[in-house]
């Protein structure tokens, strides 16, 4: 979780942009241990955002409510992603 923590702060702080789909199937463990972020095609680069994207179990209420959403929703998501690789299931699943 460190290093995900870690390339979600790189991609906000350094690149200026949302990722809006951290979820364990776009994580790889590369050989030598360290992780790389794949899957970029729900990202934004640069501002607020109002569109509905990324995966049901991991969206932010702002993102589900059709409001306007901002780096946030990658912390929502990161909650959402602890969770999981805690409990074996997504937060909200039924």
């Amino acid at each position: 979780m460190a290093e995900v923590i870690l390339a979600i702060e790189y991609l906000h702080n350094t690149l200026d942009i949302v990722y809006r789909d951290l979820k364990p199937e776009n994580i790889l463990v590369m050989s030598n241990g360290h992780i790389k972020l794949t899957d970029f095609g729900l990202s934004k680069d640069k501002g607020l955002s109002n569109t509905m994207v990324g995966t049901l179990d991991y969206l932010a209420p702002e993102i589900i409510n059709y409001k306007k959403h901002n780096r946030a929703v990658d912390l929502w998501c990161l909650g959402c992603l602890t969770f999981e690789l805690l409990a074996g299931f997504p937060p909200f699943f039924s």
